[in-house]
């Protein structure tokens, strides 16, 4: 069994992301909140900052002007503004 959830992030103009995670942290508007596998479902509009994700050990960090991000059945789906 694995414990990595899938993140998918695009912007107007073309897809960023998309792969296999072991966590993500959003900059939500009301705060940072990191997604794990089996994260409650959740919609969030995000403000400008970083996105930071863990695939094999490794972190990898987006900067983000604003967007939106939803979260449901071990799915990170993020649309943005860079």
């Amino acid at each position: 069994m694995t414990d990595e959830i899938s993140l998918h992030i695009v912007s107007p103009e073309r897809t960023l992301v998309e792969q296999a995670v072991s966590s993500v942290t959003l900059p939500g508007t009301i705060g940072p909140f990191m997604v794990l596998k089996n994260h409650a479902p959740i919609i969030s509009s995000l403000e400008k900052g970083e996105i930071v994700y863990v695939s094999e050990g490794r972190e990898s960090r987006l900067p983000i002007s604003g967007g939106f991000a939803e979260v449901r059945d071990n799915q990170v789906d993020v649309c943005v503004e860079v």
